[in-house]
């Protein structure tokens, strides 16, 4: 198989791809550039409906099915591996190695072997209390089924572990929803051949072709009616905070709110406490250096912030930092819109007389180069935008006075994917040790790096790290299982409702309105029992 890679330039709906319309080119940032359709209203909406007719199959299919689906596609991706690495490497600038292709096939594998043990299925048998004053209690059972068809944003910065293929859309399939992925102009080649992967799978295992589709291209405009169509239950999305907050308002607003799922961006703050500085500030400032510019500082876990003392070990600290960042060249972006972004996210910090320009860094086109600001914390405090994540290999060093700014710091700052303390036997002051003063963090041994990594998912800053179990049980619902669930056999088109709203039972009903039909489906499934 060739490596070279020539894209269809279409949109994916049930395993056709059409080229209509207007067209956009891809940006690479080396060889040729592709034109690709750019997606409308109409190909998302039917798009949706295919996902939303074989989800009445797809959901109630078995767990070896599944199974069998994910390992598919995994080995479709390692088949078409070199293709892949080609346009994804073209597109991006990033090495082979980071393109993750193995991590994107091993959570596809993992979630293969996690629905074949169904412990995510959470099933659960209250035994019935005949007995139980003031009144008898029947038995209840619970069981988790999937909640329907999922929309899924593409990623900027993991062009496939957490894009086409990608977590959230595995474990959406995993869990028995049909997916809609929207995307990302920064890479559409690399989806496009992730796409065939998936469709080749879908013939390979005899699911309907509707269980996946993917839109390219379009304005935000387009997501958004994504997002607002009845068809979608669900939303994954990784990137920027702002484009973020949108989609989540879009979900809540929508008739029926649905689920919204997102990894966005962070500032990660490191906090070096004095006995850390002292002891080790220089080999912090280069190690802190050396993250911040790792993969172009393009990653949700970037430390942007590190938080130090105005004093000579904090002198240290910076002058290592600074140094170790000059000897990085600049680096190439994700995309011309990133690199922009990185350059218009410095000019908000140069435009504050707080923050003091401790490196610049040339920028031109899509390669940048690393760039180191420093304040104090009442200037931090006081403006907004230095809480802000700019997306690249960008520092921010906060010199503190005293143990209650590095508090009030910690307060303010906005929940982050990480957040490390970094201390010494010091600890918070002049002979004091780590577990001194009962306000701060305190740990067995001198050199120790903690991180706030916590299992959960908030809006409010980046999806914490969480299990693929979590992942996929997201994309459940609880359902009682007394009276039975509807089989498939109740969805046949067209039927009558039998129960007394005389409204037509069919899939398009259903989904439009589950609460509403909910009595009319458990009639229907009694009157055909």
């Amino acid at each position: 198989m060739s490596d070279a890679y020539t894209p269809h330039g279409g949109q994916s709906n049930t395993g056709a791809w059409v080229s209509r319309g207007a067209t956009f080119a891809s940006e690479p940032a080396q060889g040729p550039a592709f034109d690709y359709s750019v997606g409308r209203f109409v190909q998302v909406e039917a798009a949706c409906e295919a996902a939303e007719d074989a989800f009445w199959s797809y959901g109630h299919s078995s767990r070896e099915r599944r199974a069998a689906f994910h390992e598919a596609i995994a080995e479709e991706i390692e088949d078409r591996g070199r293709r892949i690495t080609w346009i994804g490497t073209a597109e991006t600038g990033l090495p082979a190695a980071r393109l993750e292709r193995d991590r994107t096939t091993a959570q596809l594998r993992l979630f293969a072997a996690h629905i074949r043990a169904g412990d995510y299925l959470d099933r659960r048998q209250d035994p019935a209390m005949p007995d139980r004053a003031p009144m008898p209690r029947p038995e209840m059972r619970m069981v988790q089924r999937p909640i329907g068809p999922v929309a899924v944003f593409a990623a900027s910065n993991f062009p496939l572990a957490f894009s086409t293929a990608g977590g959230d859309t595995a474990a959406a399939l995993a869990a028995g929803g049909a997916v809609v992925v929207k995307g990302h102009c920064a890479h559409p080649g690399a989806g496009e051949v992730v796409a065939e992967t998936i469709h080749a799978a879908i013939a390979r295992t005899g699911m309907s072709p509707g269980v996946f589709s993917l839109i390219q291209g379009g304005t935000r405009d387009l997501g958004a009616a994504l997002v607002q169509l009845p068809l979608i239950k669900a939303v994954g999305f990784t990137g920027s905070l702002g484009r973020g907050r949108a989609l989540f308002d879009l979900c809540v607003q929508c008739p029926e709110p649905i689920a919204f799922f997102g990894e966005l961006g962070a500032v990660n703050p490191m906090f070096l406490l004095p006995g850390a500085a002292e002891s080790r500030g220089e080999e912090i400032g280069r190690g802190w250096a050396a993250s911040l510019t790792m993969g172009a500082g393009q990653f949700c876990t970037n430390p942007g912030i590190a938080v130090v003392g105005k004093d000579a070990a904090g002198d240290a600290f910076v002058s290592a930092a600074a140094e170790a960042l000059m000897e990085v060249f600049p680096q190439v972006m994700l995309s011309e819109r990133i690199a922009e972004a990185y350059r218009k996210g410095k000019r908000r910090f140069e435009g504050r007389g707080g923050a003091t320009p401790v490196l610049r860094g040339e920028s031109a086109g899509r390669r940048v180069g690393p760039a180191l600001y420093q304040t104090d914390a009442a200037t931090c405090l006081q403006h907004p935008v230095t809480g802000e994540e700019v997306l690249g290999p960008f520092g921010l060093v906060v010199r503190v006075g005293n143990i209650d700014d590095i508090l009030s710091l910690a307060k303010r700052v906005r929940r982050s994917a990480h957040r490390d303390l970094a201390y010494g036997r010091r600890g918070c002051g002049p002979g004091a040790s780590p577990a001194a003063d009962p306000r701060t963090e305190s740990g067995p041994s001198a050199g120790q790096r903690r991180s706030d990594r916590r299992r959960g998912l908030r809006f409010d800053g980046a999806r914490w790290p969480i299990s693929g179990h979590d992942q996929l049980r997201r994309h459940l619902r609880r359902y009682p299982l007394d009276p039975p669930l509807p089989s498939p056999r109740l969805l046949a088109e067209p039927a009558g409702c039998p129960a007394a709203c005389g409204s037509p039972l069919s899939r398009r009903s259903l989904t439009a309105s589950p609460r509403y039909h909910t009595a009319c489906m458990i009639s229907f499934e009694r009157s055909n029992a």
